[in-house]
This record gives structure tokens, C-alpha cells and sequence, in this order.
């Protein structure tokens, strides 16, 4: 039962995320420590912004967010992916 609701909140992030608007993410303040401590961005800040403006298919301003998009979002799909598989088979390996 637990795997099963599991499944269902891991498969409900992507269209979470999607009915924010794409700017949810574009104000507020930062959580970098790089920019808390020293005050520099890091190669990562910038990411999440990126991330939802690519998925809301507003590439010019993911890339201008983040370049790293075009490595970090396929390997996001790929993760989500391979933990919703792995979930599904744990749910059907228990009901057999």
C-alpha cells in the first residue's frame, strides 16, 4: 500500500510542476550557500528556474537561467524514471 501511494505522489511531480506557471521559481530569495556566504553564484544556481522554464518549453529563458539544462534535465527524466519503474516493480513483485 505504502509503494502505491508512493507511486502516485513520484508520478504527480512533473504535472505538478507544471501547472505552476513558469516563473514560479523566478523571484525570491536565494537558498545558495554559495551566494549566502560568498556572494557568487555557483555552476548550479539557477537550475531549478531553468528547469521549470524547460518544461513549460520556454527554452530562452531556461538557457539564460542555467546552461547546464541541456545535461541536467535529461538525467532528471532519466531518474524520475527509473524510480517510478522501480516502484512499479516492487508493487508488482508484492502482489504476486
Amino acid at each position: 500500500m505504502f509503494n502505491k501511494v508512493k507511486l502516485v505522489l513520484w508520478l504527480s511531480i512533473p504535472f505538478l510542476l507544471l501547472i505552476l506557471p513558469a516563473d514560479f521559481f523566478d523571484s525570491g530569495t536565494s537558498i545558495c550557500p554559495s551566494q549566502l556566504l560568498l556572494g557568487r553564484e555557483c555552476p548550479g544556481c539557477g537550475i531549478t528556474r531553468s528547469v521549470q522554464h524547460a518544461i513549460h518549453f520556454d527554452f530562452e529563458n531556461s538557457w539564460r537561467f542555467n546552461k547546464l539544462i541541456v545535461l541536467v534535465l535529461p538525467f532528471l527524466v532519466y531518474i524520475w524514471y527509473k524510480v517510478a519503474q522501480n516502484l512499479f516493480l516492487e508493487i508488482k513483485n508484492n502482489n504476486s
